[in-house]
């Protein structure tokens, strides 16, 4: 006879030693540990059936650091922030032929696996864009690869979008959708106009239920100087009356930034890049 294993983690219903599932409850015996309440609950989409507690992913905090690229090291981070079960944005940065690449999505919070739409538009479009691919064409990519996601109109998982090229000689590049954002450091000046309405809602998205519409694209001379920064509303929320640090490594910086967003609030999930333009920083 078997013996006992105890009870199961989750209705707590007797359990033998052996067994593959409870036969009460039909949990999975043998499932990841919760890391909020202990128990050996968590299911196959990350959460604890016992406490509903979604777990950490790499996707949480991460960091990204070019510390060798024409003008300087250049940093990107993401954080979860304090509010939010998960991290729904994403960001890229790499450097291609003396270019650097980043591209920052935000994940449309209304709509289902935003997470799961960041990450595909911003690997999509990063890789266009290395490959040479002008904005209107990454853009489209990254449309594409959104749209794919969606089973129908009711369920198309949708996000802004913000890519920026540094070319060798300094010019710059910016295409977007949505209210992610740029910015020239030190100043704090907006380089970006968001896609909103006057009570907030975004009028611009990837996804498969978006208007047929390329990207908006500007152009910065070579020759521009300062940071290049683009982030999340997670970030930008907080910027009224935020004075920006003016010292330290991109990443230093990046996570001064993002200690401020955390501070205010953090009630949104926040991703933050910069790159230096004209001359070597940090």
């Amino acid at each position: 006879m078997t013996g006992s294993a105890g009870g199961c983690p989750v209705c707590e219903a007797p359990v033998l030693a052996g067994d593959t599932f409870c036969e009460a409850c039909g949990h999975a015996l043998g499932a990841p540990a919760c890391a909020a309440c202990g128990a050996a609950a968590v299911d196959a989409e990350g959460y604890c059936e016992r406490c509903g507690a979604r777990q950490p992913t790499g996707r949480d905090h991460a960091e990204i650091v070019l510390p060798a690229t024409p003008h300087g090291a250049a940093a990107a981070l993401t954080d979860r922030g304090l509010r939010r079960s998960r991290n729904e944005d994403a960001v890229a940065l790499l450097e291609a032929e003396g270019s650097i690449v980043t591209v920052v999505c935000d994940g449309v919070g209304s709509s289902p696996r935003a997470d799961e739409a960041a990450a595909a538009a911003t690997e999509t479009a990063s890789a266009a864009l290395a490959r040479g691919l002008p904005h209107e064409e990454a853009f489209e990519l990254a449309g594409r690869a959104v749209s794919k996601l969606a089973t129908s109109l009711d369920d198309a998982p949708a996000c802004t979008y913000l890519a920026a090229v540094v070319r060798p000689d300094g010019g710059v590049t910016l295409g977007w959708a949505g209210d992610t954002r740029a910015y020239l450091l030190p100043a704090g000046t907006l380089l970006t106009e968001d896609d909103v309405v006057e009570t907030g809602e975004i009028t611009a998205w990837l996804g498969a239920d978006a208007e047929d519409a390329g990207p908006h694209v500007r152009t910065l001379a070579p020759g521009t100087r300062g940071l290049l920064l683009i982030c999340s509303d997670g970030l930008w929320r907080y910027l009224d009356g935020y004075h920006f640090p003016t010292s330290g490594t991109p990443l230093e910086m990046a996570r001064e930034m993002l200690r401020h967003a955390l501070a205010s609030g953090g009630q949104d999930n926040v991703t933050i890049a910069l790159i230096p333009l004209g001359e070597a920083h940090g």
